[in-house]
């Protein structure tokens, strides 16, 4: 049986400037893709390049003193670097100003000539440089570019045009025959929509610049981005110089873009391959924007976020993480530096980052760093070892679907549950009982196995992690294995751990965001990778914080805030540096009085939405023996499948009170700031629920 292919390809970006966030969403999801697919034991052909023709680098070019191609050879030479640094596994990195690309391109506007499917006209309208895009008048703003803002120019020009219109009706048909062609779906009905509004016919070549493919029939001019840029996914495999080649990978099983370009892919470049004989690809998939605070950002524009910085200071997983699980299939996902350390500490070091260090540190104390070899399962064993069975089925199906994110939730279930079961079986007490030795060894190697099955999941999101799990655990070979070694029992007893450091440490907010709270540019948008294209359709259409802030702290605490309602905490006031104040002024309490306060250890069981509350969640939690509920007002900052398994802070001994008809036994505890960022009060460490805090 012949094996499976995938052939999966990001956009070529432009090298007008360096890449920035959105870039890195694109090329680490198709990243994730293709090492998923390779695991799986599938032949993976993972392509991205560089689209680098244009009149706006022929000018960058000249402004610089260099030939377009010196200038944009370093440039490229930062993606393919930027791509090292987020471990990017791709098989080609395809630039259009190679010779084997100019040849492709020629020899298919040669073929569309040929055949009458482009003929010359004269071209006259609005076209902004630096978008390298031309604009119809009703789409100006305020006599600008619609997009950047910046001026634009009035060109007329002969050129060559390619008959679009002709191949509208075949496009529609394709598209009703085949609704998995474009997703997400609502943007499916978009280019429909566009379609059926009439397409007109497509200007493929320019007089104005000489930094490009010439057209084979007529040199003065140069092939225009359309035919260009988007045939690189045909070079690449060999179209039109290795038949063996391109008749095993082509079609593509999925171009991935950002939804900007997404008409060109799923409509320009279908009507081209319609013209060439060519199947189309068999998936489009146009993904959301990572959104910032304010305004689009764009290169052009010089307001980016430069993905370089993040990793000097996160690590390249924790970027390729907060990316993969922010961006909802098909939606926009906002970044701000603060939302990223939140998403490393709660999920990176609070869930999987504790789950291998508590469990490797167990292991070493009760087992001497051994996997022991298990004993009879209990129900709650072999309730844990379903689950790490279902996630595998479940992390593919999820793939399959292009939902990377949710594929991570997934994960996260099967991590929240491991740390879950080490609270309820209590290593620590199994291990003081010579007795339940067998039944402590039962739990451990459940435990590790686990871990085990995680390390290899994780490694098509997180290849560092991955690797790096793999080997505290133990084990070698890590790039070897595939999907066959996610069976349940594949660690062997006997196997000897090699504990390190944290996968991910906890990072101090404050003192992260005191360096600097956002990144220059750290507004708008980041459309996730748009090349030289983005806008083409126009034409037609850590540490503690220092001392001194410590002491301003000290000098003055916040007053205490009595809660609205139990269970909702209140937001602390901003300490203020003060030279002295009286007692009375600081609200100083005393020994005694704080100690009327029984504040406890908590394990979280379950968590819902309170109906008919926005705000409000209801926990069941155990304290202890003792189970209780409590009402909290989270719900804007935590999911409740994010909730469970987790130890957090609660106030024992408050008077229960009815929230919308649901009773809250105690109140849980956060910080939150005058920004409306909240996050709980959770502890790492081994250390049961019921514990008290003092």
């Amino acid at each position: 049986m012949a094996q499976r292919k995938f052939y999966i390809t990001t956009p070529i970006y432009y090298p007008s400037s360096h890449l920035h966030i959105g870039h890195a969403y694109t090329t680490v999801y198709c990243d994730t893709l293709a090492r998923w697919h390779r695991l799986k034991g599938e032949d993976v052909f993972f392509l991205t390049g560089s689209d680098e023709h244009g009149q706006k680098i022929e000018r960058a070019a000249q402004t610089a003193g260099k030939t377009p191609l010196a200038y944009v050879d370093e440039i490229v030479a930062t993606f393919q670097a930027l791509w090292q640094r987020l471990n990017i596994s791709y098989d080609d990195f395809i630039r259009t100003s190679e010779p084997r690309h100019h040849r492709v391109v020629q020899a298919i506007f040669k073929q569309l000539y040929d055949q009458g499917d482009i003929y010359k006209s004269v071209y006259k309208g609005w076209y902004c440089t630096p978008c390298e895009s031309f604009c119809p008048e009703t789409r100006l703003v305020d006599g600008n570019c619609p997009d950047c803002g910046r001026p634009v120019e009035e060109v007329e020009e002969e050129s060559y045009f390619f008959r679009m219109s002709k191949y509208a009706p075949a496009l529609l048909a394709h598209i009703e025959a085949h609704p998995e062609f474009i997703q997400p779906g609502t943007r499916r009905n978009e280019m429909v929509s566009f379609i059926k509004q009439g397409l007109e016919d497509l200007c493929v070549s320019r007089t104005t610049h000489s930094w490009g493919i010439p057209v084979p029939i007529d040199e003065g001019h140069v092939i225009y981005v359309w035919i260009d840029a988007l045939s690189n996914y045909l070079t690449a495999i060999g179209y039109l110089s290795d038949e063996a080649t391109y008749s095993k990978w082509w079609p593509a099983d999925v171009h991935v873009v950002g939804k900007d370009i997404l008409r060109f892919h799923t409509i320009i470049w279908p009507c081209i391959l319609m013209a060439l004989g060519v199947d189309l690809p068999k998936q489009v998939y146009g993904h959301g924007w990572v959104v910032l605070d304010s305004g689009k950002m764009s290169k052009s524009k010089g307001n980016v976020v430069d993905p370089n910085v993040l990793i000097d200071e996160f690590g390249a997983d924790a970027i390729r993480y907060f990316l993969l699980r922010e961006v909802a299939y098909g939606q926009d996902a906002k970044y701000s530096k603060r939302g990223l350390i939140e998403r490393i500490n709660a999920d990176l070091a609070n869930d999987l980052g504790n789950a291998y260090h508590r469990s490797l540190s167990m292991l070493e104390r009760f087992c001497d760093g051994i996997v022991p070899a298990p004993g009879q399962p209990e129900a709650q064993d072999l309730e844990l070892r379903q689950l790490a069975e279902m996630t595998v089925a479940a992390v593919d199906q999820r793939l399959a679907q292009l939902e990377a994110n949710t594929a991570l939730t997934e994960l996260w279930r099967l991590v929240g549950a491991v740390n879950k079961y080490i609270d309820t079986s209590e290593p620590w007490s199994l291990a003081k009982d010579p007795d339940k030795k067998e039944r402590l060894n039962t739990v451990m190697y459940t435990v590790m196995e686990c871990l085990r099955i995680v390390a290899l999941l994780a490694g098509a999101f997180l290849p560092e992690t991955g690797g790096k799990a793999w080997r505290q655990l133990g084990l070698e070979n890590y790039a070897e294995k595939t999907a066959q070694d996610l069976t349940w029992g594949g660690l062997q007893a006997g196997t000897r751990s090699a504990k390190g450091e944290p996968l991910f440490p906890r990072i101090d907010v404050a003192a992260s965001l005191a360096v600097e709270e956002t990144q220059p540019g750290d507004q708008g948008q980041t459309q996730a990778p748009s090349g030289k294209g983005a806008h083409k359709m126009s034409e037609h259409e850590g540490s503690k914080s220092s001392t001194k802030e410590n002491e301003a702290t000290l000098k003055q605490p916040a007053a205490p805030q009595q809660p609205a309602s139990p269970g909702q905490p209140s937001a602390p006031q901003a300490p203020k540096t003060v030279e002295k104040q009286d007692d009375a002024e600081v609200n100083l309490i005393t020994i005694d009085d704080f100690a009327q306060v029984q504040l406890r250890l908590a394990q979280v069981e379950a968590a819902e939405k309170v109906k008919g509350a926005d705000k409000l969640l209801k926990l069941q939690v155990s304290v202890g023996e003792e189970k209780r509920q409590i009402v909290a007002g989270i719900a804007k900052h935590y999911a409740p499948e994010d909730l469970v398994g987790r130890k957090i802070a609660i106030v024992y001994n408050l008077k229960p009170a009815k929230l919308r008809g649901e009773w809250s036994q105690g109140m849980l505890l956060a910080a939150s700031d005058d920004a409306g960022n909240l996050a709980l009060l959770t502890v790492n460490e081994d250390v049961a629920s019921g514990a008290e805090i003092r």
